[in-house]
């Protein structure tokens, strides 16, 4: 179909996520939302991801007549308990002691504006995470790399986590902080195609 010059927007400042979206050949307009996610509470993780997928994307797609606007969010969910970013290293490291051999949840939010039709989705998707059983050493040096502290659950498997990641349960972009197959469907939904919005090659 023809799209009236509808920009694709990233309500995000992840580099994680718009490498994503670009290397799928998705041309994409970052916007971070600087939402205070300490505004929205919840004991349930699903819940909890979406809400602040949502609230991310509402902020930013005011600033758009013409476009369709992505919020997403991520947490691990770990024995009953929800993780976002560690706040220090130590909190990192003993958060790798409890995690090694073990299974997490991740669960990412993601939310779909359309701004010109005045039309959203709302979706969560969960991958299990398998975490190796990585030694002492190994996670004192992995947490002094700093990558952990950039990361909702404590790890990046698209950096140098991934070596301790044994496998997945579900997409693994999902555990990237989006899910491309995923963002098709909801692409689909609002009625347009993830191909109308390749970009064009050089």
């Amino acid at each position: 179909m023809q799209l009236p010059e509808l920009q694709f927007v990233l309500a995000s400042a992840s580099i994680a996520r718009r490498k994503l979206l670009t290397d799928a050949g998705i041309s994409v307009y970052v916007c971070p939302s600087n939402f205070d996610e300490d505004q929205i509470q919840l004991a349930d993780p699903a819940a909890l991801v979406t809400a602040l997928a949502k609230s991310k994307a509402e902020a930013v797609a005011p600033q758009f007549s013409n476009a369709l606007v992505l919020g997403c969010d991520s947490v691990l969910a770990f024995q009953g308990k929800i993780y976002g970013k560690p706040e220090t290293p130590d909190d990192a490291i003993a958060r790798w002691h409890q995690m090694r051999g073990n299974i997490g949840e991740l669960y990412t939010g993601h939310a779909l504006i359309d701004t010109l039709r005045q039309q959203a989705v709302v979706r969560c998707r969960m991958t299990e995470v398998f975490f190796a059983q990585a030694s002492d050493r190994q996670i004192e040096d992995y947490v002094a790399t700093g990558e952990p502290l950039r990361c909702a659950g404590a790890f990046a498997i698209d950096g140098r986590g991934s070596v301790f990641i044994e496998k997945l349960n579900g997409c693994h972009t999902n555990v990237i902080g989006l899910s491309m197959p995923l963002l098709r469907q909801l692409i689909h939904e609002l009625g347009y195609d993830i191909t109308d919005f390749w970009s064009v090659a050089p």
